[in-house]
């Protein structure tokens, strides 16, 4: 079977059983999980565990690749980088967690599949919106059959929308952002994913994100660049160059104003 045709195939499959997950695994547990911390201090569930063995246990059924998911241990998701370079399902059971856990109706379920180090499909479902994107390699991104971006957005970086994550940001850039932002406004939603395809929807304009992990950027990568956006890190043009496991995001839909953001951000840098 040619690779597109291969990848479309995925992708359908994908898409019911990232919607399954989270009708049978997520959602019966919203305000319900219980929950502890990890040892990096962030917050799993009961839901995150059940969602990843459902899906650690289907996806083999849609393509035999090993499985990265953000609840394994450092050395099995290592493991599976090592052995996936032919095919990687790399699985968010659920991005949000915190929101999750608070009742906050923002987090959702995300996959995709890598090969040779790139993500190839994309799949990010909000179970409370009913919102799933999905993109493959060279064939657009989309909301439920509607190809995005859904909106012309902003030019001009002094009208953007931001969407900024302090998290592991330069304290020296984080005072100059804070102080002196070159944008119009600023949001964050606490769900990495999601806010990759609001940016690729054409919701926001504009991202930064401190370093994010391969599970909250694999997908919504390659959604945001199927939908036309432009990616990098705070110190390299190619996005796709940087190390694996922790990549700062510097992030646009429109390329004049992520030219103007990226120029800004790495001007107060040097």
């Amino acid at each position: 079977m040619p690779m597109s045709a291969q990848l479309k195939r995925m992708q359908d499959a994908a898409i019911v059983l990232v919607r399954e997950v989270a009708q049978q695994e997520v959602i019966p547990r919203f305000l319900r999980a219980r929950h502890a911390l990890k040892d990096d201090g962030s917050l799993f569930s009961e839901a995150d565990l059940a969602a990843q063995h459902y899906l650690a246990a289907h996806l083999p059924q849609i393509h035999d690749s090993p499985i990265i998911g953000e609840e394994m241990t450092r050395a099995e998701q290592r493991d599976g980088w090592q052995r996936g370079g032919d095919g990687l399902w790399c699985i968010d059971p659920i991005d949000g967690t915190t929101n999750f856990i608070n009742g906050i109706p923002w987090f959702a379920v995300s996959l995709a599949w890598l090969k040779e180090g790139r993500t190839r499909l994309a799949v990010t479902y909000n179970p409370i919106t009913d919102e799933m994107f999905y993109a493959r390699e060279g064939h657009g991104a989309y909301l439920n059959g509607r190809r995005l971006p859904l909106r012309r957005v902003t030019t001009d970086l002094a009208r953007a929308v931001a969407d900024v994550d302090f998290k592991r940001i330069p304290k020296d850039l984080a005072d100059r952002i804070a102080v002196d932002p070159p944008y119009y406004s600023q949001r964050n939603f606490g769900c990495s994913t999601l806010e990759w395809c609001n940016l690729a929807a054409g919701r926001l304009d504009l991202y930064l994100h401190g370093g994010q992990m391969l599970w909250d950027y694999a997908a919504g990568s390659l959604i945001l660049r199927e939908a036309g956006g432009q990616v990098c890190t705070l110190a390299e043009d190619d996005f796709d160059a940087a190390e694996v496991w922790q990549r700062p995001v510097v992030a646009a839909l429109d390329p004049t104003v992520f030219a103007a953001w990226k120029g800004w951000l790495r001007a107060g840098s040097r």
